[in-house]
């Protein structure tokens, strides 16, 4: 491990120790599972946090990482959590990324955001087993603002976002509510998934995205 590594970890000890504690049951807690970077605003820190009674240290980290382009020493990470947040294994929640979650958000094994990104879960979100996350992405399963007729009836509810297993979701890109990404799929920079793609293992792209591909196979 890098010298500066070793510094990091040790000046985010005290965040770590107090998520941890405060999330996870003692016999859990005292493993240290969830590594905090220092950099880490803990804005609201209620809820559940649940993973796995066996994870050892460290497998789930939130707020490191080192994208070239951005200035991680500057770049800030935001938790606001009032739901519940599920780790199924190991994951990373690079720098500077936000997660804003009163409903359900769930990361499986091996789920990386890269740097930058933002997920939004009002009621849920669902981040299947090894998909990778780009820069600047954002997931949102609502709208924020709810929209009336006139008698009051609400027309744009919150409504689940699903990625697959073995996703791409490339830097910038835009994944709106009510969205169920297939395993497999690419989804290109800069794309704006606003509808539902049945078919796996496929290249999404454009505004809104679409299918410009299949048989698409990737690779870290």
């Amino acid at each position: 491990m890098k010298l500066m590594t070793v510094v990091e970890v040790a000046l985010s000890l005290p965040k770590t120790i107090l998520f941890n504690v405060w999330y996870l049951p003692w016999r859990q807690a005292i493993r240290l599972p969830i590594l905090v970077s220092r950099n880490v605003w803990l804005r609201q820190i209620r809820g559940e946090v649940l993973l796995p009674r066996s994870l050892p240290t460290a497998s789930v980290r939130i707020g490191f990482g080192d994208i070239g382009i951005f200035d991680r020493k500057r770049s800030r990470s935001i938790w606001e959590v009032r739901g519940r947040v599920f780790f199924g294994g190991r994951c990373a929640i690079g720098h500077g990324c936000k997660v804003s979650a009163s409903g359900d958000l769930y990361f499986g094994e091996g789920v990386a955001l890269t740097a930058e990104s933002t997920i939004v879960a009002k009621k849920s979100v669902r981040i299947g087993n090894n998909t990778l996350i780009s820069w600047d992405v954002l997931i949102m399963d609502s709208d924020l603002h709810h929209m009336t007729d006139a008698d009051g009836n609400v027309g744009n509810p919150p409504s689940a976002v699903v990625v697959g297993d073995g996703v791409w979701l490339g830097c910038r890109s835009l994944v709106l509510k009510g969205v169920s990404i297939p395993d497999g799929c690419v989804v290109a920079a800069g794309s704006v998934v606003s509808r539902t793609t049945l078919q796996e293992h496929s290249l999404l792209a454009g505004s809104p995205a679409k299918v410009v591909k299949d048989g698409v196979y990737w690779r870290e």
